[in-house]
């Protein structure tokens, strides 16, 4: 599945767009449309407070124990896991690292997005490749 990338504001230059991914992400009976940052250099998948809460995931500061790096440090994360509807894709598990804010975009990085998806970056056409990995029996 071929994917342009997209701006976060209309009035942002081209240049400045990014490799975004439109999804269903499903927990329990509730479903949110998402737009994600797939990001190959994020080393987890980030879910922000507001969806989290929306999504009826209820925050424990006793399971706040997942120490995140960069910009994120500074706040108290939980791993929540939720089904992900990609396309046409059969729905996928992603694992995410709930944060105690709302500054961060929804990431979806190495674990586990880039351990379910393959994505090939074509930049210079401002567009992106996702093809689910083939499963081995």
């Amino acid at each position: 599945m071929r994917v342009p990338f997209s701006k976060a504001y209309p009035t942002q230059a081209e240049n400045d767009s990014l490799p975004r991914l439109q999804f269903l992400l499903r927990h329990n009976d509730r479903t949110l449309n998402l737009n994600g940052l797939v990001d190959s250099g994020a080393t987890v998948c980030v879910l922000p407070y507001r969806v989290g809460i929306e999504l009826g995931y209820i925050w424990d500061e006793r399971k706040a124990t997942l120490r995140l790096g960069g910009s994120l440090g500074v706040h108290s994360a939980q791993g929540v896991i939720a089904h992900a509807q990609i396309g046409d894709f059969p729905p996928v598990r992603l694992v995410f690292a709930w944060v105690k804010t709302d500054t961060v975009p929804v990431i979806l990085g190495h674990t586990n997005f880039f351990m379910e998806f393959d994505v090939c970056l074509f930049r210079a056409n401002y567009e992106f490749e996702i093809t689910p990995k083939a499963h081995v029996n």
